[in-house]
């Protein structure tokens, strides 16, 4: 075996051993029990003090930590961070073993293997690769994996609150065919609700339905949201949109149900951000209707310039990448809003993403361990 091909065959049997380790979110409908991030954080900090970082677990709810790991003293050199999240989503409806991780037809397969172990083990094997070069850096590299992005990314949010201003750049795993995503929209998740009246069927007459209620209010509004939400545009995102994905109310066929919900999805451009939010907005388009807004969860976007110097930085070790826009979320984008100039960057389709049989070609794979090697190669020497 060539020198060549042996860190090939190496990166993919990490992605393997990372698939096999089960890191469910637990929040959304995961479809197991081994969920929670705490095993995959094991691992990791058992591998990455083997090639020489110091490691640090932070638990953010119970069981589930962000991973730290440094490999310089933190002495105010520059400082940058690669930073994977650790959980992904549910298996439910999958077509394939999740937790497999085998390899077969060109392409490794399992919950992860693009979204977003692939691009770990690719961040992770750029590490290994200059393990030895790194303590004496001129810009400090971290690697920092996140818990809970899969919901309410509460690992990057305090991440950002605690040590945002450590750092002058991140780079945040996920796929996007090794593309520099620089600017992502950001989402309003919400809950709409009715309120009646509980009666009998027999007697409706005696009670006030919710579920109508909620009906009847919801397709004016989304008229006039949907409506309203396409004046905030972006010259790479598009528009703002909203999405009604869940609907639900009542209990019996033979009782006035006296609560009804539907569950939204609003993409927030950067225009509509500076307009006052999407929480503004939905608040002000509900007022003097039914409709009572619950539960609001909110993501920013991100905008990072397209000439950004690390971004020229990246481009100078691969030429082909391109700064790019993309309609959905990430940590990426608490880590900008707590201060930390954010891209996401990484091997794999977003295509691939959440899928029932999600995989991750091994050339694609290896791909990018060689750009995670290169980048930070350049860096140790000061290019």
């Amino acid at each position: 075996m060539t020198s060549v091909q042996a860190p090939r065959v190496a990166v993919t049997e990490l992605l393997h051993q990372l698939v096999r380790i089960p890191s469910v979110n637990p929040d959304n409908s995961p479809g197991t029990e081994q969920t929670g991030e705490g095993w995959i954080a094991a691992f990791l900090s058992e591998w990455l003090r083997k090639i020489g970082a110091t490691v640090e677990l932070e638990e953010i709810k119970p069981g589930r930590p962000n991973l730290i790991a440094r490999f310089a003293p933190r002495d105010g050199r520059p400082r940058i961070l690669l930073g994977p999240h650790l959980d992904t989503v549910g298996i439910e409806g999958m077509t394939i073993e999740p937790f497999s991780g085998e390899v077969r037809d060109g392409r490794l397969w399992g919950r992860g293997a693009s979204d977003t172990k692939g691009p770990m083990a690719a961040m992770l094997w750029g590490l290994r690769e200059n393990a030895t070069a790194l303590k004496d850096a001129p810009v400090a590299i971290d690697f920092v994996a996140f818990m809970g992005e899969e919901s309410g990314q509460w690992g990057s949010k305090e991440f950002a609150r605690k040590y945002g201003s450590e750092y002058e750049f991140a780079i945040v795993g996920e796929p996007t065919s090794l593309d520099a995503v620089h600017t992502t929209k950001g989402s309003l998740w919400a809950t709409l609700r009715t309120t009646g009246k509980a009666a009998h069927s027999s007697q409706p007459e005696r009670g006030e339905n919710a579920v109508m209620k909620l009906a009847r209010a919801l397709d004016p509004f989304e008229t006039a949201m949907s409506e309203k939400l396409a004046t905030f545009t972006h010259p790479i995102l598009g528009r703002s949109t909203l999405n009604i994905g869940v609907v639900r109310g009542g209990s019996r066929p033979n009782i006035v149900p006296d609560r009804a919900e539907a569950e939204l999805d609003i993409r927030i451009t950067p225009s509509l951000r500076d307009a006052g939010g999407a929480l503004a907005l939905l608040r002000s388009m509900t007022e003097g209707t039914p409709l009572e807004v619950v539960n609001p969860h909110e993501n920013p976007p991100m905008e990072l310039p397209a000439d950004h110097p690390w971004i020229e930085r990246i481009r100078s070790v691969r030429p082909a990448t391109k700064p790019v826009g993309a309609p959905w979320f990430s940590d990426a984008a608490h880590l900008s809003a707590g201060g930390i100039p954010s891209i996401c960057l990484g091997p794999g389709s977003i295509d691939q993403a959440h899928t029932c049989d999600e995989f991750i070609d091994v050339a694609t794979l290896e791909e990018g361990a060689r750009f995670f090697s290169d980048f930070v190669s350049k860096l140790i020497i000061g290019a």
